[in-house]
């Protein structure tokens, strides 16, 4: 199967979850965007495990091949479905934008450092 037929699957299936999130967690006007920090965390999470669990160890034949088309429906596809810069962009303008703008500047410094420490701590989940 192509390879984008498989990022094409993930990305439904990780769209499909980030809109179970939002229905989950909705928006709360002038609030904190509490789903969108949630995916984006739990997917740095999950990312940084991927990247070690998919890690293509024989780059050639069929087993390489297996090992890329479930990198790239997991981490390309499921993951960049799931997960949202556009909807964190937006929100960040918002906050910004309405009665309290330091609230986006806490939003951003709470989304870089927590997505980070999430894709370390993934990583370092599986190597230990």
């Amino acid at each position: 199967m192509p390879l984008w037929i498989w990022v094409a699957l993930g990305s439904a299936l990780g769209g499909v979850g980030r809109y179970a999130v939002a229905k989950i967690l909705p928006a709360v006007p002038g609030g904190w965007p509490i789903a969108t920090i949630a995916v984006n965390v739990f997917g740095s999470f999950a990312i940084g495990t991927l990247s070690v669990l998919l890690a293509t160890r024989d780059s050639s034949g069929e087993a390489a091949a297996s090992a890329e088309a479930m990198r790239v429906f997991w981490m390309t596809g499921v993951l960049g479905g799931f997960t949202t810069y556009s909807a964190f962009a937006l929100e960040t303008v918002n906050l910004a934008s309405g009665e309290a703008p330091w609230r986006a500047a806490v939003y951003i410094l709470a989304t870089l450092i927590l997505c980070l420490a999430a894709a370390f701590a993934g990583r370092a989940f599986v190597a230990s």
